[in-house]
Formats: structure tokens, sequence, C-alpha cells
């Protein structure tokens, strides 16, 4: 999320290290694990083939089942709408093909570096993002209050704004040791990531972002914490974060997840499918040129869960849509957590009571996009005044505004081709505003929104395609965009992320594994969906009775040294 209040608490040395998503609550090397040559761990020869259930063909599940699939185990993915999740790219119908929609994750930073391994494994490209103010945005219009003011760089907007910004630097500095923490994370200094943390976690676990503002002295004034929400740092206003935990936020900002994002060319769905395709050259028991379509019958995904229980044994029995009955030594769960609250019919007795507790209290986001394939990139044509002459100015901007819109994207492949606009892209309760209307009624709302901001410019006849649009909320298999936890949440975090130590649970409590993006300390961010993967693919080869490579410890065999901080329950 590249600043549009910037960040502008000097980031470490660039010499250093470059700094990765891996804490600061389990500050663990994921990218070191992946690109260490021993690979990720073995399990025994008499497993190879057994196999495995993993539910959810997210990028979390089919990461999963790609590194399980290489131990020589047999993954067996279950799907119950299309492979990628979140991770959800659209085509326009009757347009150019290579004119796409990212409906859900659309911006990665560089400090999701697991992710990056898995985006070079597949050969993917990636490109600049233009988020507000970013190097790769031409220019950026921010409307608050009836009152537009055009910008390519930070120094562009009224000093109001820089005072905003300094007065959130001045929060980070005062209330969370912002650049000790972003320097231990960049160095990799464990010991000094976790001194930090303890801290922070005791003192703020209690704490809202909006909470957090108010008691800094920066941030005495209504006005500047009313434009820090609206306006924001990083992907836009950040006001629909207020209610939750401080320290939701902070892992974020700590580890540059606002940072330099960049997108994926031709849509970040291509990264689970081209993994459900690619034939791994070092593969265990399985012949060369195995891919998971080819384990699956038809290449295809299993469809829905619609049970999970227990079977003698501590098997884990899994019923399908079409009524098939498998049972699994070992699943891996990685679907939307309320999903088994709701559609799956589960027994009790698959988590202990403190891991239900969790799952119902999990706290989901809504957010909505709404996007149309216009002819050409026509917000670069140069801006006239009202006597004809040339202002220097972009037509149309990037935009940040309070109306309903709220962001406004647009996404060019070369002046001369088919563009797209992301008309709106919203959260909470500004994304349950669009709700009850179509992807049209939604249009119309927002055109009417841009024009009294851009009068002169026609996007309108510009438009060659019907619109596409997504409600997270509204889908059924996911009933939210991503989670982010409320004060006082760490607790029930804590027991989801750590449920892949099982070794610690009762026989009877054990075999189904938790992964995905809400399971991680970093949820919204594909990065957590990839380290939770990870986790539970260790998880299901130590259950089977493998292990790691002594010179590549996974994240279970270093779990006592880098615990996450354990509260106090009374």
């Amino acid at each position: 999320m590249t600043s549009t209040v910037p960040n502008a608490v000097q980031h470490a040395d660039e010499r250093q290290p470059p700094i990765t998503m891996f804490g600061p609550d389990f500050p663990y090397a994921y990218d070191d694990f992946l690109a260490h040559p021993a690979g990720l761990g073995q399990i025994p020869a008499t497993e190879h083939g057994a196999e495995v259930a993993v539910i959810g063909g997210g990028l979390s599940g089919i990461v999963a089942a790609y590194e399980l699939m290489k131990m020589g185990l047999k993954p067996v993915v279950y799907e119950a709408d299309q492979i990628g999740g979140r991770l959800r790219t659209v085509g326009f119908d009757g347009c150019d093909p290579s004119l796409t929609a990212e409906m859900g994750a659309m911006r990665f930073p560089p400090s999701s570096t697991a992710l990056q391994h898995y985006i070079d494994l597949v050969g993917l490209e990636t490109r600049p993002f233009p988020n507000p103010l970013a190097e790769a945005t031409p220019s950026t219009v921010v409307d608050l209050k009836g009152e537009s003011h055009y910008a390519t760089t930070v120094d562009d907007l009224p000093q109001v704004y820089r005072d905003v910004m300094h007065a959130w630097n001045a929060c980070l500095e005062e209330g969370a040791d912002f650049s000790d923490m972003n320097r231990a994370l960049r160095e990799r200094d464990v010991p000094r990531i976790r001194e930090i943390w303890s801290k922070l976690v005791e003192k703020l676990d209690n704490q809202t972002f909006y909470g957090f503002l108010c008691d800094s002295e920066s941030f005495k004034s209504f006005r500047h914490r009313e434009i820090f929400g609206q306006v924001g740092f990083g992907t836009g206003g950040w006001d629909t974060d207020f209610p939750n935990s401080i320290l939701e936020i902070l892992r974020v900002v700590y580890t540059e997840a606002d940072d330099h994002h960049r997108g994926i060319v031709g849509g970040s769905q291509q990264l689970p499918l081209r993994l459900w395709d690619r034939e791994p050259q070092k593969i265990v028991h399985w012949p060369y040129g195995t891919s998971l379509a080819s384990l699956h019958v038809g290449g295809a995904p299993r469809p829905a869960v619609t049970r999970l229980h227990r079977t003698a044994g501590n098997g884990i029995t899994v019923t399908d849509a079409n009524g098939d009955i498998r049972t699994y030594q070992a699943a891996i769960f990685t679907a939307q957590s309320w999903m088994l609250l709701s559609k799956i019919a589960c027994d009790d007795s698959l988590f202990p009571i403190d891991h239900w507790t969790a799952i119902e209290r999990t706290h989901y986001m809504e957010s909505s996009k709404l996007f149309v394939p216009v002819d050409r990139p026509f917000w670069l044509d140069k801006a006239v005044d009202d006597r004809g002459n040339p202002t220097g100015r972009d037509v149309m901007s990037m935009t940040l505004t309070d109306r309903m819109t709220r962001g406004t994207y647009l996404l060019d492949d070369g002046p001369d081709k088919p563009a797209v606009i992301c008309l709106s892209y919203t959260w909470c309760d500004d994304s349950l505003k669009w709700l009850p209307l179509s992807a049209n009624e939604r249009m119309e709302v927002m055109l009417k929104s841009l024009g009294e901001i851009y009068p002169k410019v026609d996007i309108r006849k510009h438009v060659i395609g019907n619109p596409v649009t997504v409600s997270w909320e509204n889908e059924p298999y996911f009933m939210g965009a991503f989670k982010a936890n409320l004060p006082g949440h760490y607790r029930y975090q804590r027991r989801l992320f750590t449920h892949f130590m099982q070794d610690r649970l009762p026989a009877d409590k054990r075999g189904v594994f938790l992964a995905g993006d809400d399971i991680s300390w970093t949820a919204g961010w594909a990065e957590g969906a990839v380290q939770t993967a990870l986790n539970a693919v260790w998880g299901v080869m130590h259950q089977l009775g493998g292990t790691t490579d002594p010179t590549n410890p996974g994240p279970g065999d270093v779990y006592d040294d880098i615990a996450p901080v354990e509260l106090p329950e009374d």
C-alpha cells in the first residue's frame, strides 16, 4: 500500500537485507525454508501415496497440496467453486481476453517473500501497482468535502496532509517503537523482535486503532484523525480499520506490507492455476510429469465438502457434495473458517473447545469492487482550462474521496490498448452501501460521484463492456473479504495459528490442520496464506512420521524458540 499520506518514518538502511513479512508474532524465515536445497522434509516410504484431504482450492490449499505431492503424498483437493479462492481474476464479456479485473487480491508487497518464491517458480511477471502517489501512478486526486487536490507527490498536497503524515509517523514512534522493530525485522534479529513485541502485545491487545491514535499527542486534532481515516496511508482511507485491534495495523506497517506494491501481469489467479498444472522436477514417489491435475480424475478438484467427522482410529472422514465418503489420516482445512460453523456439518470433536471459540469469534471485514473496460487510458490526456489553455494535468487521476466510490484505480497496458478502471474499491460500511445494488446500478452511482470530481470528463463514452463486480460478504463460500482481529482477539488468533503444533493436543483432536490467510497473523495478505500452508505441510509430515533435514528446520522444529507471546487467560 504505497503511501497516500506516506509512511515517512525512514526505513532502515537499504543495504540491509530486504524485510520479510515473517513477524513479529512468529519470526520464522519461510523464504529461507523454501529456498533451501534440502527441501521441506520427507516422509517414511511406507506412507508414500497416502491420501491427504485438502479442503479449499485457494492459494493456501494449492500450495499445501503442491508441497505434499512433492513429498510423495497424494493430496485430494476439495473445492466448492473454483481454484484460486480470493485470487480471482475475471474477464469482460465480448472484450479482449487480455482485459482482466482482479476481484480479490490485486497488489502484493516485496515483503511477501514466501509468496514471491511461488510467483518466481511458475514464471509469472509482476509490475508496479498504481497506488495513490506511487512512482508508477501518473497522478493522484484527493477529494474531500467537495474540495479536490491534484498531486504527483505528497509535496503537491496542502500542508494539512503533511501535518497528518508527520502525526502518524510520530504516533508510531511514540507508541509502537516503529523504527526499532522495523530494523529488527529487516536484520532478522529474533531476540530483539520478541523483546519489543511481547511488551506491545501485553500493552496494546485491548486497544483499537482509533484509540491508539487518540492516545497520541500527535493526533489530538479530530480534523487530523478524520483526514487520516479518509485518506490514510497505503491504499486509501483506513477509517474502516479504526475499530480493529491496533496490533493488526502494526503488523502491516512494521513489515512494510503497505509499501511498493506490485501486481501480477495477466492476473493473480494464474498463480494457483499454474501450480495446479505444474510438474515439479524434484518429486518423491510419483513419476516425472505428475501434477496436482494429473492426480485428480478429469484434472479437476473434488466438489464442496458437506460433512467432516471423526471415525474409528481418529480418522478424518469427508463427505462431499456428490455424496462420496472418504476417510483420511490427515486433512488440511484452508477454506473460510466460518464454513465449519454453517455449510459443513462438523463433529464437535474435530477441535478443542477453545479452538471452536476462536473460530466463532473470528471477525471478517466486508469489501466490494467494480470494474469497467474502456477503449484506452484516456486519463493520460492532458486537461485544458476554460479558455482552452493546457494545464499540464491529466484529465483524470487515481482518486481518493469521501464520496461513495472512495478509491478509484486506473489500470492500463500501454497508451493505445484497451484499459480497465476500478471505479470503486471499498471496505466495511462503505461496501455494505453497495450491497443492494446490481452491477449497472452501482456503476451509475459511481459515474455520478466521479462526474462531480471530473465534470469535464465523459467516462461513459469510453466504456466498451459491461461492468463486473463483487461483494465478498455476499459470496456464499467466503462471507467476507478477510479477517481482522478486534481488540482482545490476540489469544484467539494465537490458538488458530499454533494449531499446526498438535503434539500437545489429545489424540482425538489431531489430524485436521487449519491454514489460510485468516489463520495467519497477516490476514488479507496472500503471504499469510502461503505461510500457514507451509505450517500445515510440516504438521502433516510430522504426524505421518516424517522429518525435516537438520540443515533446514521447519516451523515446527523451531517452534519453542519463537512461539507467539502467550497472554494469561485469567
